[in-house]
């Protein structure tokens, strides 16, 4: 039987220092803003144990709002608690950009430093990520065979949920050479982590970089629930956008599970990622795995007509989804980019940067668009650039500032997030030894399971912690 929709979104931010005169490095500041998060604003419970080898005790912790901020690999990230709802995932996604914002603010620093919510460092060359969980029933075929009819859904999707970038990515042994005929050099393309992406599955996260990431860690009860974890996105800014990706994927990942979902298989999707990402007008053509030619917009719409067919009328956010998924599609094909601001992020940045060249006569090897780049991922309303399209295009909200206010503070109220932070909440008003894990919390020796992420445990949770001789 297949579960409802639950998922939940992981963001990398990145950290940019706008005056030097600090004195502080970005690889220490983020220590200080956690520190400051979690011990001056009291938004949850730092770490007290080890959580694997690269998180020591102090590390990070979970939220009030049932999600969870931590250090990785020198950026901050921000896991979303879990969500039932396309408008609940976007209000929690964004609150925890805005717990970032707010800590920049209270500790001074909003004129200094700026959290950037995109993947690519212009300096380095390196990406950072936007990690997409959607929970399936462990029938669900996790089989290269299975997850194969998703591979040319993810592959297309950039289409509408990139997030856009300056330049192209050089990326050693072969996968895309600058220069090369087959990968033009361009000056911009529409997803910011197609260069990255080497395989199409492979089991770990940091070492190849896959379109499909198939570790098998459901958090949760591992003889009902399947995790599937997916790497290969952009950061999205646009609350439209956001929901139209985490939507249209747990869609198709409906459809496969029932069986139903559209026959295709790609020549070589790494190699049509980045074709698609690359090219510069917007054709978008491919080539199947029978070498017929194909676009990406023709492989969506194979997808959206099944989603129809089968899953239309099924409740509000699909319905919601299936009318979005086609109207973009259509403005895509018709090249009505004016329609597409402040919906799809890649089609915003380039209106910005281009109407931005034509007052100014810049080029687009200008150093000055490399900034403009990054301030359209800022996430201080002050600064950002996309706040502004949102302020004249109310359509592309899926949310509102009073709901993302409340997520800052509030976990979802249909999942085991409310039961986690009712004890987080708990925790703070006592002095105990804890340890708080998705599936599980350890209160003074006690442990108490949440492995059912669609209970809310808060009967439960609140007999746990009263009824226990550590609360003496």
């Amino acid at each position: 039987m297949r579960p409802g929709h639950l998922f939940g979104l992981e963001t990398e931010y990145g950290l940019l220092i706008h005056n030097p005169k600090i004195g502080i490095p970005p690889e220490m500041l983020v220590h200080q803003i956690r520190d400051y998060l979690f011990e001056e604003q009291k938004a949850g419970l730092i770490d007290l144990h080890h959580r694997a080898h690269d998180e020591p005790p102090g590390n990070g912790g979970f939220l009030l709002n049932g999600g969870r901020f931590y250090i990785d690999m020198g950026h901050i990230e921000y896991a979303t608690p879990e969500c039932t709802g396309l408008s609940e995932v976007v209000a929690f996604d964004r609150a925890g950009d805005m717990l970032l914002n707010q800590t920049l603010e209270k500790m001074g620093l909003s004129e200094d430093a700026s959290f950037i919510k995109n993947n690519v460092d212009y300096e380095t060359g390196a990406t950072f990520g936007s990690h997409e969980n959607y929970l399936v029933s462990r029938d669900f075929p996790f089989t290269e065979e299975g997850l194969g009819h998703l591979v040319p859904f993810l592959v297309t999707r950039q289409i509408y949920a990139g997030a856009g970038r300056l330049g192209a990515n050089f990326v050693p042994d072969g996968f895309v050479v600058l220069g090369d005929p087959e990968f033009p050099e361009i000056p911009f393309q529409i997803s910011q982590r197609a260069d990255h992406i080497v395989s199409d599955f492979y089991q770990w996260v940091q070492f190849n970089r896959s379109i499909i990431n198939t570790r098998d860690e459901p958090l949760a009860d591992p003889g009902r629930y399947r995790r599937i974890h997916l790497l290969l996105g952009d950061s999205n800014l646009s609350e439209y956008a956001t929901a139209l990706k985490v939507g249209t994927t747990a869609v198709v990942l409906d459809l496969i599970h029932d069986g139903v979902a559209p026959d295709i298989s790609l020549l070589d999707p790494v190699t049509a990622l980045k074709v698609i990402s690359r090219d510069p007008d917007r054709r978008w053509e491919i080539r199947l795995e029978n070498d017929k030619p194909a676009t990406a917009i023709s492989v969506q719409r194979n997808y959206l007509e099944a989603a129809k067919k089968y899953l239309a009328g099924k409740d509000q956010d699909t319905d919601w989804i299936l009318q979005a998924w086609e109207e973009t599609l259509n403005d895509l094909e018709t090249g009505e980019m004016e329609k597409l601001i402040g919906r799809v992020d890649w089609a915003s940045k380039l209106w910005l940067l281009e109407n931005f060249m034509a007052e100014e006569k810049l080029k687009w090897d200008d150093p000055w668009l490399k900034s403009l780049d990054l301030e359209y991922h800022n996430l201080n309303p002050e600064r950002g650039l996309y706040f502004g399209l949102e302020e004249e295009d109310k359509n592309c909200r899926r949310t509102t500032s009073a709901c993302i206010q409340q997520a800052m503070q509030m976990p979802p109220i249909h999942t085991r997030a409310a039961g986690r932070a009712m004890l987080i909440r708990k925790l703070m008003q006592h002095s105990l030894p804890y340890m708080v894990n998705w599936t599980s919390v350890y209160i003074g020796g006690e442990s108490f399971s949440m492995v059912d992420p669609f209970k809310t445990y808060l009967k439960d949770a609140k007999g746990f912690f009263e009824n226990n001789e550590f609360i003496s």
